[in-house]
């Protein structure tokens, strides 16, 4: 893969129940999925966006509307080693359940890793696809999530209710 300063990206909006969701990646896969606050002054037409990125947003919409369970989409996780190791973690925890963040860490050989993995998970840039909201305190609390708690009690209830769990 070339260079990502080499690389075009381009950012698309979703808008859903619980805000705007842009989306910015390259022809080669998806860089970041996060919530924004503001609605963006022009929302380009999705014609001219890679397919990689319109898959995306046919993705986030079918899971906003309860029928997507996983997403199936070319991702560009940047990041440290350990970092893509949470984040490939993140991915195989299933659709309507948690996992503490105690449990990543045992799951990824890194036992002591705890905050580390808080680390990872604030970090990941590629929000809902790379499940991070599904990381929950080793108690059972809601801790930590970038789009603001409300977001990740939200999408965890949400994807409750469409998994029949």
């Amino acid at each position: 893969m070339s260079s990502s300063a080499e690389e075009k990206e381009f950012t698309a909006h979703y808008v859903s129940d619980i805000g705007i969701v842009e989306v910015i990646g390259t022809e080669q896969g998806i860089l970041s999925v996060n919530f924004r606050e503001k609605r963006p002054a022009r929302i380009p037409e999705t014609s001219s966006l890679p397919r990689v990125i319109t898959a995306c947003l046919e993705q986030l919409d079918e899971y906003f509307r309860g029928g997507r369970k996983s997403f199936s989409l070319k991702l560009c996780l940047r990041g440290t080693d350990f970092q893509q190791k949470v984040w490939r973690h993140l991915l195989k925890i299933p659709y309507g359940e948690t996992a503490s963040y105690k449990d990543v860490a045992e799951a990824i050989g890194h036992p002591r890793a705890t905050r580390a993995v808080g680390g990872a998970n604030h970090d990941n840039a590629i929000g809902i696809i790379v499940p991070c909201h599904r990381v929950i305190g080793y108690d059972g609390r809601l801790v930590g999530y970038g789009g603001g708690l409300w977001r990740k009690e939200w999408l965890l209830q949400h994807e409750r209710r469409f998994s029949g769990r």
